[in-house]
């Protein structure tokens, strides 16, 4: 018989993280395959509008895009939505504790 090893407390099910912008909240999809075609983006020949959008697409559900097309934002505040959506599901960019740096 063939070894099984469950890692099953190794994981993290938690569901798709969310960002709030107001009173509105936008799930992000934060599982491999999304990230892993947003990874492959960056070496398509797009241009950066053409990312953007096409990393929204995959990144939000359709009912956030709506929800997100809603607020009307310009584009700098979009694309700040879409780097801290990124980040969210990354881990980059996470709240901790500041690290205190004590002089000797």
């Amino acid at each position: 018989m063939a070894k099984i090893v469950d890692i099953t407390d190794k994981l993290s099910f938690e569901g798709n993280p969310v960002l709030k912008i107001r009173d509105v909240e936008l799930a992000v999809n934060g599982d491999a395959a999304t990230m892993l075609k947003i990874m492959a983006l960056k070496n398509d020949d797009l241009n950066d509008e053409q990312k953007t959008l096409r990393m929204i697409d995959l990144l939000l559900s359709e009912e956030s895009q709506d929800k997100l097309a809603a607020l009307k934002l310009p584009f700098s505040d979009y694309s700040i939505v879409l780097t801290e959506a990124l980040n969210l599901v990354t881990g980059e960019d996470e709240p901790g504790e500041a690290e205190t740096r004590t002089m000797t």
